[in-house]
């Protein structure tokens, strides 16, 4: 099996411009949502389009200036 890596993620320069850590995300979540699946979001590691969706309700539930889509957020 290898490591397949994407990448940083737009959410990586999203969460960077808007100043939001992933402890933010975390403590923003009203699911299940851990530091180690924000972390492997920013950096492209592969995870399932549930945990994507979790991450993009997180980030939007942490700020209110704009509403992000999982499209704007992954890009794959």
């Amino acid at each position: 099996m290898t490591n397949i890596k994407y990448g940083f993620q737009p959410l990586d320069e999203i969460m960077t411009q808007l100043g939001i850590s992933n402890s933010d995300i975390v403590r923003a979540s009203t699911e299940q949502l851990t530091h180690k699946m924000v972390q492997k979001g920013r950096k492209g590691c592969p995870i399932n389009p549930h945990i994507k969706q979790k991450i993009a309700n997180a980030l939007n539930n942490a700020q209110k200036e704009q509403v992000f889509t999982i499209r704007e957020l992954f890009n794959y």
